[in-house]
């Protein structure tokens, strides 16, 4: 498996304080991978860097098989280069369906005029119940997005990231304030998706963790500080003392 996406000795620094610490990650394609460590471990920042949001000090940051660097890319040209992130809170549009939601989202001519012109057509169509029917909102297309459960709406965003047809999800604390059953949907959902793409998980809770079955990488103080399955991890003499043993 060839790396999709390559971080490697990247470095950043805010107001002193060292947030990523030469940290050096790969992840393949398709791969399913969480990041777990404790608060301030660098987690979110990794995101940011990633998705151009934040620049590093040092480092690389490499994409695809041509190996583009990211660094060089704004914010709008990774997005378009393949790579989506969804935040811990949903951002949806509330007073529209489900239906116009996944259709905002879908890959087309992104210009003012090709938004005011954009006709419905039967591909278009097609690509949103197939999309709805993937993230089970299918008898939800008509329903304003404002109605749906905390949990559904986690759904239709991410139904809206795969609208864009990205390469590469980066998912932040999916499983948080749901039910039981919507972190089930939630789990079968992301290890799906990640059949055909690269998913990251930024994640606290363990148990979700276990669910999801993958490799994962503790992060502290902005570095690796071990990397494997959970059970490995686990039992990481220095992941028990910085992360579970808290």
């Amino acid at each position: 498996m060839t790396a999709l996406l390559e971080v490697s000795g990247v470095s950043v620094t805010f107001d002193g304080f060292r947030a990523i610490n030469n940290l050096s990650i790969q992840i393949g394609e398709p791969e399913l991978r969480a990041v777990i460590g404790p608060n301030g471990a660098g987690k979110t920042t990794f995101m940011d860097i990633v998705t151009g949001k934040t620049r590093p000090d040092e480092g690389r940051v490499l994409w695809g098989e041509r190996s583009v660097s990211l660094l060089r890319m704004s914010e709008s040209q990774i997005a378009r280069a393949g790579i989506g992130r969804k935040f811990q809170k949903p951002t949806v549009f509330e007073d529209q369906t489900v239906r116009e939601n996944l259709a905002m989202a879908l890959r087309n001519p992104r210009g003012p005029l090709a938004v005011l012109f954009h006709r419905k057509t039967p591909e278009g169509a097609a690509r949103i119940e197939s999309i709805a029917e993937e993230i089970g909102l299918l008898p939800a297309l008509p329903r304003k997005a404002g109605e749906l459960s905390h949990g559904q709406k986690q759904w239709l965003e991410i139904g809206m990231l795969l609208a864009q047809d990205p390469r590469l999800l980066l998912v932040d604390e999916p499983a948080a304030g749901m039910t039981p059953a919507e972190r089930e949907h939630t789990t079968e959902l992301l290890k799906r998706i990640a059949r055909s793409r690269a998913v990251v998980v930024v994640e606290h809770d363990m148990e979700f963790v276990r669910r999801l079955d993958c490799k994962v990488t503790v992060l502290h103080e902005g570095s690796v500080l071990a990397e494997g399955t959970l059970d490995h991890v686990t039992r990481n003499q220095q992941v028990i003392d910085v992360y579970l043993g808290r």
